[in-house]
C-alpha cells in the first residue's frame, strides 16, 4: 500500500513536463520521487533514472526503499552493481549519481528525478541530462531543500511563467510527516536562517557575508567566571601560527567560553604547557576532570618528528595525571564546515531567540572572529562552502569553538514521520 499526503498529491497530479519541488526536511520528497519513478517506468521500454548528488548518496538515500516498493513487480532480481531494477511492465529504473556527470551521457530517458538538486552541478542538467530527454520528450522532477540563492533558486524562479514548467514550495509542517512538537523543538536547536531554510523551505543567504551572523556583542559577551565542580572542556585548533584553543564550561544549560589561548608561531606541546599554567588557579589539589575536543586531522598532522598532534596531547595528560583526568571527545572526521558554522550560530542565537553561547570579554580574538569571519566567494561573487582565510589571524579560535559545539550540540535529524492516505 503506497500512501501520499495532500501536498504530495498536488505535485503527483500535475502534468507539466518539468516540475520543481522546494520543500522542508522530512516533507516526503524522496518518497514521492520513488512513486513517480514507478509510475513513469510502468510501460514497455520505458527508461527512468533517479539521480542524486553522488553515487554513494543516491544508493544510501533510495536504493533499499526503491527495492522494497517495487519488489512485487520485479521481472528479475535487481542488479546491485548497476543499481538497476527491471519491472514486469517492461520498464527499467536506474539509480545514479551526478558526481561524475559526464559518465551519464548516452541514454535517452523517459523520466528523470534529480534529488537534492541544490547539491548537484548545474552543468549536470544543462550539458548532460536535459539533452537525454530530448528524443523521447522525457519529463523531469527536481526536488530538494533550499541551499542559499544558487542554481536551484534560479530554476525555481525561472519556472514561473513557462508553459511546460511548474514550481511548488511546501514547508515541513505542510508535508504532514513531522509532528508540531518536533518542529517546535527544532526552533531551539537551530539558528533562525537554518530553521527557515530547513523547515520553512525558504531561500536564505546562508553563505554570504558574515559566517557567524547570529553573534551580538550585547547578548553574547559578558564577564564569566570558572565554576568548581562543573565540567571543564578544552577545544583546540592545530593551526601553527597562531595555535588557538579555548577553555569552556556548561553552566545552566549555556556554553561559557572562559578563556582563549592564542600562541603565535607555536606548537602543540607549548599549548599544553600553557593549559597547565592557565588552569593552576583552579586546581584544588585533586585531579581536574577535563574533556578534550578539537580538529580530527590532528591524528595525521605532526608537529614533531615522530608524534601526531593528538599523541602529543595524550602524552602530556599522561605525564600530568596528578593535575588532570582527561577524556577525549574527538571524532574520526570533522563535520562539513557549513554544518559546523550552523551549529555555532544555533547556540549564539536560535530561532526561539535564546543565546546559549556566552564569551568572556577577555576573549578578544574570538569576539573578532565572530564579528569578522566571512564566507569565501568566487570571482563572480558566488558564495563557496568554505571560509575566507585571507587574514591569517582569523578563523582559528572560532574553529576551535566550533569543534566543541558540533560535537556536543550537533544538528539533529528530524524525527516523527506520520502516515497519510493511500495512493492506490
Amino acid at each position: 500500500m503506497i500512501k501520499l499526503k495532500a501536498p504530495q498529491w498536488t505535485v503527483f497530479r500535475c502534468d507539466q513536463r518539468f516540475r520543481v519541488l522546494v520543500a522542508g526536511r522530512r516533507f516526503g520528497k524522496t518518497f514521492l520521487a520513488l512513486v513517480e519513478l514507478c509510475r513513469a517506468a510502468w510501460a514497455p521500454g520505458r527508461l527512468v533514472w533517479y539521480v542524486g548528488p553522488t553515487y554513494k548518496q543516491s544508493k544510501r538515500i533510495c536504493w533499499r526503499a526503491l527495492k522494497k516498493m517495487t519488489q512485487p513487480y520485479w521481472a528479475s532480481k535487481p542488479n546491485e552493481t548497476d543499481l538497476r531494477i527491471e519491472l514486469i511492465s517492461g520498464g527499467t529504473i536506474y539509480v545514479k549519481g551526478a558526481d561524475n556527470y559526464d559518465s551519464l551521457r548516452g541514454d535517452g530517458l523517459d523520466f528523470l528525478v534529480l534529488d537534492e538538486y541544490a547539491s548537484i552541478s548545474k552543468e549536470a542538467w544543462t550539458e548532460v541530462l536535459r539533452p537525454a530527454l530530448a528524443d523521447r520528450q522525457g519529463k523531469a522532477l527536481f526536488i530538494g531543500t533550499p541551499q542559499g540563492f544558487n542554481h536551484f533558486h534560479e530554476l525555481y524562479e525561472s519556472a514561473e511563467g513557462r508553459s511546460d514548467w511548474k514550481a511548488f514550495q511546501f514547508t515541513t509542517a505542510q508535508g504532514g510527516n513531522v509532528s508540531r512538537e518536533e518542529i517546535e523543538s527544532a526552533t531551539h536547536d537551530l539558528d533562525e536562517r537554518t530553521f527557515h531554510q530547513e523547515f520553512l523551505a525558504t531561500f536564505e543567504h546562508m553563505g554570504v557575508g558574515r559566517a557567524y551572523y547570529a553573534f551580538d556583542r550585547a547578548q553574547n559577551v559578558r564577564k564569566l567566571s570558572f565554576q568548581s565542580g562543573t565540567q571543564l572542556a578544552w577545544a583546540l585548533d592545530f593551526n601553527m601560527n597562531p595555535l588557538c584553543s579555548v577553555l569552556l564550561q556548561i553552566q545552566k544549560g549555556r556554553i561559557f567560553v572562559l578563556e582563549e589561548i592564542i600562541l603565535p608561531d607555536s606548537n602543540t606541546l607549548a599549548a599544553c604547557e600553557e593549559l597547565l599554567s592557565r588552569t593552576a588557579k583552579w586546581h584544588t589539589g585533586f585531579p581536574m576532570n577535563i574533556f578534550v575536543y578539537g580538529d580530527a586531522t590532528g591524528e595525521q598532522r605532526r608537529t614533531s618528528a615522530s608524534r601526531t598532534d593528538w599523541q602529543i596531547v595524550k602524552d602530556f595528560f599522561g605525564r600530568h595525571n596528578d593535575r588532570f583526568s582527561a577524556k577525549f571527545q574527538v571524532p574520526s572526521t570533522n563535520p562539513p564546515v557549513k554544518d559546523r558554522i550552523n551549529c555555532v550560530n544555533a547556540v549564539l542565537r536560535n530561532h526561539a531567540g535564546q543565546h546559549r553561547l556566552l564569551v568572556d570579554p577577555n576573549c578578544k580574538h574570538l569576539i573578532q572572529d565572530f564579528e569578522q569571519v566571512s564566507w569565501k566567494a568566487d570571482p563572480h561573487g558566488n558564495s563557496l562552502a568554505d571560509l575566507d582565510k585571507s587574514d591569517s589571524k582569523r578563523t582559528h579560535v572560532s574553529d576551535a569553538v566550533g569543534y566543541y559545539v558540533a560535537r556536543e550540540f550537533p544538528m539533529r535529524a528530524v524525527m516523527g514521520e506520520r502516515s497519510g492516505p493511500s495512493l492506490f
